[in-house]
């Protein structure tokens, strides 16, 4: 048994920036490759061809927990095992970087409730061949396949009372099924 809780590991974020589709938003920002233990960056330039730069925005822990395994294996399994990268337009325009890295995860189901917001932007980014067998590897120790118990019914007969056929209390001989039989309501004109 695996005693070891949590592991992390650095992760860079390279963003790029490209001229925007439309005369409202001048540019697009996109999370697109992922550097392993990377060290500190800050929206550092990369490369540039033409009006296309690439940053290395930030570098953020990538946090595996073992109650997350299920998670990590659900991400694993996907045509293109990734990480999600969340992104929130930043407080302060530094530099004129519109966008603040929040967070690096490889829950799948974590990636998909912060996607569930307009307040963030998820960007889902393809692992490097090391990564995959480092999450693997930790979700895989710590995976635990759960039993599926089929419920069965217990044998109590529920159809013997029948519920909203009239009220109990009061005697009737005709049909408790009968619709109540108003009475006639005065005409003004």
């Amino acid at each position: 048994m695996n005693t070891e809780r949590t592991r992390s590991m650095p992760v860079g974020v390279v963003v790029r920036r490209l001229p925007g589709v439309t005369k409202w938003q001048k540019w697009s920002w996109r999370a697109v490759s992922l550097l392993p233990g990377a060290g500190n960056a800050d929206w550092q330039v990369l490369r540039e061809e033409g009006d296309a730069v690439e940053y290395h925005a930030a570098t953020l822990p990538l946090e595996l927990h073992r109650a997350d395994a299920e998670a990590y294996l659900a991400a694993l399994s996907d045509k293109i095992p990734s990480l999600y990268v969340v992104m929130r337009p930043a407080e302060q325009l530094d530099h004129d970087v519109p966008m603040e890295v929040v967070l690096v995860t490889a829950s799948a189901y974590e990636g998909q409730d912060y996607a569930d917001t307009s307040e963030v932007l998820v960007e889902k980014v393809p692992m490097p061949p090391g990564l995959i067998a480092w999450v693997r590897d930790f979700a895989e120790a710590h995976h635990e396949e759960e039993i599926f118990i089929k419920r069965k019914r217990d044998k109590k007969r529920i159809d013997l009372e029948e519920e909203g056929i009239g009220d109990p209390r009061i005697r009737q001989l005709a049909d408790v099924y009968r619709s109540p039989r108003g009475k006639s309501k005065d005409v003004l004109q």
